[in-house]
């Protein structure tokens, strides 16, 4: 639900992206045109969903909001806007917050990707802080002896799976572009928490507990997650001293105390150190530079969702699904029907059949991006969807491209260890700002007071199949491909929606889920944010158990899908801007906090 803003209608639009160094959104409003109405068929089978997720209580605010995954990193973002400072400021703050008191989710040792709307440009760009596979990868970098795929475990524990870490570069660029506070203020609160202590969290703990067989691999790690061999416990006191002096050489040094010299050393030691030894070297750590990047951005009734672009697969994925659904009347058949969620399901089972086929980095692999956005593209996928019963099989589509090349399909593994924050300041910047380390925990390789990331295990573990090149395969300095999907929705030019997700791959649905909540079923943050997730990705539904999603089991496999009912713990964080003022959601799955004033 938009906060003073009408019921969204079925309008048709189409956007066009001024791209350059900040990139304009124009938003041209096309001819009002009726939506077509899906097949009207007996919903029978529809129960009630009413979540047995308890939504958090939302927050209402005048000037301005920030969501993130923790309370501290959402105190430590207030602290910045009520300083004056805008949402970059605040978004600096809180990753170095999250770093510290969530690090199986992110920190100095990741990276992340980072979309803006500039208030005073009236524009949207995105910065791309994807970490880098090391200059001497190669495809075979996760095969065996005989070009087998290693096991996944065997692949993600150690220096193998890290690359070149992006978040510290990430901060200092875009504060360089958009900061308003002065660089060093913005570490003070990470740096008093982990001088004095924080209260180690239930989520944290049960983290550890969880991993600590893994963790116990690397003495660091151990030392700090496990003393004395016993895994630390919610509601202990923490320090990290070796943190507090890490930020203290980025505040004083700025990123390039991170990128070279000591630091540098001791990260590229942890990496070739390790039991499973890592090709980083401090070349490539010198080397890492953030890309900014035009949008994505599609059409959605009288709105315009606008998402990351390659490496990422989450805005193209978003875009795609929504485009998708644009003629049927999902909003009509409302959250407790069956064939609206057959119709989300199979729009994303096209959306994920594109994204193995093509998306990949795109200094690597051409990426036909506007190809599978247009709308007649769309509109031949969509008429796929025109049945009442569930897609048999689904395939790539052949959306048009500058350059054709047959590339096979392969859906890489990708595991939640990632975090997300939605932000907006007083001055009507928003921030939508998703950060990762790929697994729990990244590679179970801690130095200098940070984990280091496993990021390199969301390439393509096959270099090809059948005698056709796989899109996302490992290559020297290539960006992985990801589905994070940090997204800003505009209408009438000016942001009205900030959402994200943590997840891995289930990171588009729960994504896609909270913008139909909203904007279709008229739901606030945080009853988007806490409605059960039904995900469809490769055929089967995934039900998130526990929840009144799994009343819907019956009447999905009446419809001829697969279920599964399963842990599905999303970690939205959500804002919606009115002309009454911003509401703020926090998904109750997790231990995020709304603030605002």
């Amino acid at each position: 639900m938009i906060p003073g803003g009408r019921e969204a209608r079925p309008d048709h639009f189409s956007g066009e992206i001024v791209r350059g160094p900040a990139i304009a959104v124009l938003l041209v409003l096309a001819a009002s045109a009726a939506a077509h109405e899906a097949p009207q068929v007996s919903d029978q089978f529809a129960p009630e969903i009413a979540s047995s997720v308890r939504p958090r209580p939302l927050v209402r605010a005048k000037r301005w909001m920030a969501a993130t995954a923790n309370r501290n990193a959402s105190e430590a973002a207030a602290a910045m806007l009520r300083a004056g400072g805008g949402a970059v400021d605040a978004t600096i703050a809180a990753q170095f917050v999250l770093g510290l008191v969530e690090p199986q989710s992110s920190g100095l040792g990741g990276g992340g990707f980072l979309v803006l709307y500039d208030a005073a440009a009236k524009a949207v760009t995105t910065f791309d802080g994807r970490e880098t596979a090391p200059m001497a990868a190669t495809p075979d970098l996760f095969q065996d002896k005989k070009g087998e795929p290693l096991a996944f475990m065997e692949a993600a524990l150690g220096g193998r799976a890290v690359g070149t870490p992006a978040a510290p570069r990430l901060m200092e660029t875009v504060h360089r572009r958009f900061g308003k506070l002065p660089w060093p203020q913005l570490f003070e609160p990470a740096i008093q928490l982990a001088e004095k202590g924080f209260i180690v969290s239930p989520r944290l703990a049960a983290q550890i507990a969880a991993d600590a067989p893994r963790l116990a691999r690397d003495p660091t790690a151990a030392a700090y997650f496990l003393p004395g061999g016993i895994a630390l416990k919610a509601g202990d006191r923490l320090k990290n001293p070796a943190y507090a002096e890490t930020l203290k050489a980025l505040r004083d040094g700025g990123a390039s105390a991170f990128y070279r010299g000591p630091i540098a050393e001791d990260v590229v030691a942890a990496v070739r150190g390790a039991r499973n030894p890592g090709q980083l070297s401090l070349e490539d750590l010198a080397n890492y530079a953030v890309v900014e990047r035009s949008p994505v951005c599609g059409g959605f009734r009288a709105y315009l969702i606008c998402g990351m672009g390659p490496p990422s697969s989450g805005g193209i994925a978003v875009a795609q699904i929504l485009g998708l659904l644009e003629s049927s009347n999902i909003a009509g058949l409302g959250k407790d029907s069956p064939q609206a969620w057959r119709l989300i399901g199979d729009a994303s089972r096209l959306a994920f059949a594109d994204r193995e086929a093509y998306v990949a980095d795109p200094a690597f692999v051409p990426q036909p991006t506007a190809g599978l956005l247009a709308q007649d593209y769309l509109a031949g996928r969509a008429a796929l969807l025109s049945g009442e019963r569930a897609l048999g099989s689904v395939a790539a589509g052949q959306p048009k491209q500058d350059r054709t090349q047959l590339f096979a399909p392969d859906p890489a593994i990708e595991l939640p260890g990632t975090s997300h924050l939605s932000i907006v300041d007083a001055d009507g910047n928003a921030v939508a700002f998703t950060t990762t380390i790929e697994a729990s925990f990244g590679s179970k390789l801690m130095t200098r007071g940070f984990m280091l990331n496993s990021e390199m295990t969301d390439f393509s573990f096959r270099s090809q199949r059948g005698g056709a090149p796989v899109a996302n395969r490992v290559e020297p300095g290539k960006r992985p491909r990801s589905s994070m999907a940090p997204t800003i929705v505009l209408k009438d030019g000016a942001p009205v929606f900030i959402v994200g997700s943590p997840g891995g791959s289930q990171i588009i649905g729960y994504v896609v889920k909270t913008l139909i909540a909203a904007l279709d079923w008229g739901l606030d943050p945080a009853a988007a944010a806490a409605l059960p997730n039904m995900l469809n990705r490769y055929g089967p539904f995934e039900l998130e158990e526990g929840t009144a999603a799994e009343t819907m089991a019956e009447p999905l496999r009446e419809l001829g899908y697969g279920t599964r009912a399963t842990a599905l713990v999303s970690g939205v964080q959500a804002i919606a801007i009115g002309p009454e003022g911003i509401l703020g959601g926090a998904d109750p799955r997790r231990e995020g906090v709304a603030v605002g004033e």
